[in-house]
């Protein structure tokens, strides 16, 4: 009977964020199914994502490939997919690439370079997304927003990767118009990013926003958003 209940209520969790994400994207003429939602597991148990995964979630993301290495054996199912939302070392993206449907989180022409090399090693195509610092804090990862386009160029003629879109992190403050305004920063350069001709870039994907600023990112156009806390904040 425990278990029942938890389980019901995690539904009830995930029903409420997904009622929150509709409500978001309607305010840009989307819905639901217009956003992909990728539930974050970063120090989560594995029998709580088990239960995510039966209450229907598709997309998962991990911060680190040795705990997603950890944890993917017991989850996976053909219908599941894993996404590498936090820092890549260059020492892990052999691992990474054998574990993860999509990288988020290429912040280097360098580490492009590195996964373009054991992807073609493995004979795949490896799908990534590029990783901008929006917020141009020091601490946090990822191209500066005037490199990205240079960046892309450079990444465009190696083989084995295939761009889908852009990937940020908002400043980390509790104001909601500085958010905005940075979620704004980002979605502008995705549009610039989308006029670009490249055979292995295709601008699909813009993730930005998560459990404290999803509902911000959605009205600034976030098509993809990693959310954790909101949804497994009482596990």
């Amino acid at each position: 009977m425990t278990n029942a209940l938890t389980a019901q209520t995690f539904k009830e969790r995930l029903a409420g964020v997904q009622s929150l994400i509709d409500r978001a994207a309607q305010k840009t003429g989307r819905s639901l199914k217009d956003i992909t939602l990728v539930v974050v597991t970063k120090g989560v148990k594995l029998e709580k994502i088990l239960e995510a995964r039966d209450a229907g979630v598709t997309i998962f993301g991990e911060n680190r490939v040795q705990e997603a290495t950890e944890k993917m054996p017991a989850v996976q199912a053909s219908e599941i997919f894993w996404h590498l939302i936090g820092h890549l070392q260059s020492n892990k993206v052999k691992s990474a690439i054998a574990l993860f449907n999509l990288i988020q989180s290429v912040d280097t022409v360098r580490l492009a370079d590195k996964i373009s090399r054991e992807a073609l090693a493995e004979n795949r195509v490896m799908e990534v997304l590029l990783q901008v610092n929006i917020s141009e804090e020091t601490q946090k990862y990822g191209f500066k927003p005037e490199e990205i386009y240079g960046a892309i160029d450079c990444i465009a003629k190696m083989p084995g990767l295939r761009v889908l879109g852009l990937m940020g992190i908002t400043a980390n403050v509790s104001l909601d118009n500085v958010k905005r305004e940075t979620f704004k920063k980002l979605k502008g350069i995705f549009s610039a990013c989308k006029m670009l001709k490249y055979e292995s870039i295709q601008m699909k994907y813009l993730s930005m926003g998560m459990s404290q600023d999803f509902d911000i990112a959605i009205e600034e156009g976030s098509n993809m958003i990693r959310i954790g806390g909101a949804i497994f904040k009482n596990d």
